[in-house]
């Protein structure tokens, strides 16, 4: 697709033009993934007029890729034959996401008009939390008797995949109560003897999940394992369905997301599960972003109390109120920098509890020696500036105890959340910024006091 500003002129030329046929020819054209890039651009009316004009195959395609808030909108807003159409055709735990974010009156109609055998497995995938691997699980699976000869596996692989339209990545080999026995790659299927048994190709050591497994725990074994998809299993080891790549993809862009989020003081889990902070109400935004900043006031009252107990050092020594935004700002950027370098390190396994003193003495190095620097550059400024080499010290001074004892607070307090249980993303916010600040302030303001009483 063309510039996207450009392709949505056009589409909104030809609707002003109301030249059907060729709005239809047009947006068909496009891959679906660009549809939804459009739609998002649109109006509602717009949206629901370009939806009727796509082939129905293509519009649940298009589905798939829209934003929860804008999956339910849509689906809503359209006849209920059509929106039970699109749902039926699109995969079963993408189905069931959208059908889990609509109220429960709207998706049981959907799932009473839905075929009886999709309804029936949509309705098992919903009694999941979805954040675990039942939630985001396909129950449709490639699986073959462990007793049967690779001729027979391959015809009964080739009815069920036609049948089911069913994603081809591994065969699964299970009994006939369907525990889990072994696995079988493609490749090994067809370049094994027709006359070999399952039983006796198929890898019996396997990796998989449980349903009950939330999706962090997911995405780490596929990062480690680096496989395609992996079999979801429950208590007894039946064979309930299989996550796939691409639903780890959407777990780690939402978790990273998620982090992101955190680390900035924003709160994620406010139970509205179907409300985008970026472009959702106004009221959740506002929800999501004033908790901390609430918790960020209180703490920035004690920076407030502390300066004002040294109301006798300002008024002796000026000059130190100007060199306050340099300290705490250069604090904070360091604490900040180690609290970053921890909290990514940990979420991708180089850091652990077992580890974390080397990383903490090896980060209290790092600050020193980089406030070091800092603070020469500092008190040979002031010296310059304010021609006296005593107070160019102190300020250097404090400005390295300042980077030093910021970077050790970056480092240890992600690892002291951790110990606690507590998302260590959260290190990251602006609590730990403020207590930077308090503590940096307190020490500059200790220093320069001892500074004036010496003098």
């Amino acid at each position: 697709m063309t510039n996207l500003e450009n392709t949505i002129d056009r589409i909104k030329e030809l609707m002003c033009e109301d030249t059907e046929a060729q709005l239809r020819e047009e947006l068909n054209s496009y891959h679906s993934a660009d549809i939804a890039d459009i739609f998002q651009q649109l109006s509602h009316e717009e949206r629901l007029k370009c939806l009727t004009k796509i082939d129905e195959e293509k519009a649940a395609d298009v589905i798939e890729y829209l934003p929860p808030q804008l999956q339910v909108e849509i689906l809503g807003d359209i006849d209920e034959s059509l929106a039970s159409r699109l749902i039926s055709k699109l995969p079963h735990d993408e189905a069931a996401d959208v059908l889990g974010d609509m109220e429960d009156d709207d998706t049981e109609t959907y799932l009473e008009k839905l075929p009886e055998k999709f309804s029936s497995e949509i309705r098992e995938l919903l009694t999941y939390n979805e954040d675990t691997a039942g939630g985001i699980m396909t129950p449709l699976v490639l699986t073959v008797n462990y007793n049967l000869k690779v001729k027979d596996a391959l015809d009964m692989i080739r009815t069920q995949a036609e049948e089911d339209n069913l994603e081809l990545y591994y065969v699964y080999a299970v009994d006939k109560h369907k525990h889990l026995l072994g696995v079988v790659s493609l490749r090994t299927l067809l370049t094994s003897s027709v006359d070999a048994k399952i039983s006796d190709i198929m890898v019996k050591d396997i990796v998989n999940v449980q349903v009950d497994d939330y999706q962090g725990h997911i995405a780490d074994i596929f990062m480690k394992y680096q496989f395609n998809a992996l079999p979801v299993v429950d208590l007894y080891n039946h064979l309930k369905g299989i996550v796939t790549w691409d639903d780890v993809k959407d777990i780690v862009e939402e978790e990273t997301t998620d982090e992101i989020y955190t680390s900035s003081g924003i709160v994620t889990d406010l139970g509205d599960d179907d409300d985008d902070i970026l472009t959702g109400s106004l009221s959740h935004s506002i929800k999501a972003r004033t908790p901390w900043l609430f918790i960020t006031l209180i703490g920035e009252f004690f920076a407030v109390w502390i300066t004002n107990k040294y109301g006798a050092t300002f008024s002796a020594l000026p000059i130190i109120a100007a060199f306050m935004p340099l300290l705490v700002g250069l604090g904070g950027n360091i604490g900040t920098q180690s609290i970053t370098l921890m909290v990514r390190g940990m979420s991708t396994g180089q850091i652990t509890l077992h580890n974390g003193w080397s990383h903490i003495g090896r980060e209290t190095i790092t600050g020193l020696c980089i406030g070091l620097i800092f603070g020469l550059c500092v008190s040979f400024a002031t010296w310059g500036w304010q021609c006296n080499a005593e107070l160019g010290f102190v300020i250097g001074l404090a400005m390295a105890l300042n980077m030093t004892i910021a970077a050790v607070i970056g480092t240890c307090t992600p690892l002291v959340l951790k110990k606690l249980n507590i998302d260590p993303a959260v290190a990251s916010g602006p609590v730990i910024t403020t207590a930077i600040d308090i503590i940096g302030l307190a020490v500059y303001l200790t220093l320069v006091t001892w500074y004036l009483i010496t003098v």
